[in-house]
């Protein structure tokens, strides 16, 4: 049933958060175990964490590096370290994120920067 109802909401053209949660939030009121207020603070309260604060300003910061330049140089300086080897483009990639983390301290940032460019 669950499965069901997400897949008819994303086949309507609903974006997977809103389907995955609405899908959920439909089925427990089908089922009634619990009341719906429950499941909506439990809902709210879980996206509700002063950690997940950081996340946008850390995928600012890998756009800000990556606009800068600074993810082109890395990128070029892993690959002139490692990338004559076999299967460079891994090694690079390594390397790359290995010197972006000591930067920014976080992956978040690092998928955000110099996965753009290696994609």
């Amino acid at each position: 049933m669950l499965k069901v109802i997400f897949l008819l909401l994303m086949s309507g053209g609903i974006p997977v958060a809103v389907a995955m949660a609405g899908s959920a939030l439909l089925y427990i009121l089908y089922t009634g175990n619990l009341p719906p207020f429950v499941v909506i603070h439990r809902m709210v309260s879980g996206i509700d964490s002063f950690p997940l604060l950081a996340v946008p300003f850390f995928i600012l910061a890998g756009n800000l590096m990556n606009n800068a330049g600074i993810t082109n140089r890395i990128y070029n300086y892993a690959l002139a370290l490692v990338g004559w080897l076999k299967g460079g483009l891994g090694h690079v990639n390594v390397v790359g994120s290995v010197v972006f983390a000591g930067m920014s301290g976080t992956a978040i940032a690092d998928a955000a920067g110099l996965g753009t460019i290696e994609i």
